[in-house]
């Protein structure tokens, strides 16, 4: 089945940048939705951004502008380009992938893969 790995969460000052990475294995990247989610702490946890199948990508409205979601086929990976943090941005992030049969790119249940999460700490 297919696995998800997170990767390049740390620290950071508010209006720095990270950059995390959503290495698929055991399948291509091209045949899922990959969805990005955080959790704050004492917070459910939310859609951030997303790409589908065919390329398309979406964020919301509250990192509009300063994240963006990209695919790198040769890697078989997704990257989330974030900058300008913001404090609120603190929190877990996590992977998600969806084979077929999405029904919305920020529902939680319509991933059926997840990785582990890497933490992400803006001060």
């Amino acid at each position: 089945h297919v696995q998800l790995v997170e990767s390049g969460g740390g620290s950071a000052q508010a209006g720095g940048s990270l950059t995390l990475s959503c290495e698929i294995r055991r399948d291509t990247i091209t045949e899922y939705h990959i969805g990005w989610f955080r959790q704050a702490p004492g917070k459910q946890r939310e859609g951030v951004a997303a790409i589908k199948r065919d390329g398309r990508t979406y964020v919301i409205d509250d990192v509009k502008g300063r994240f963006t979601v990209s695919r790198d086929s040769i890697k078989n990976s997704v990257t989330l380009q974030m900058h300008d943090l913001k404090p609120e941005d603190t929190g877990m992030y996590f992977c998600a992938a969806q084979g077929q049969g999405m029904a919305g790119a920020f529902l939680t249940h319509a991933y059926d893969h997840w990785g582990q999460g890497t933490q992400v700490t803006v001060s």
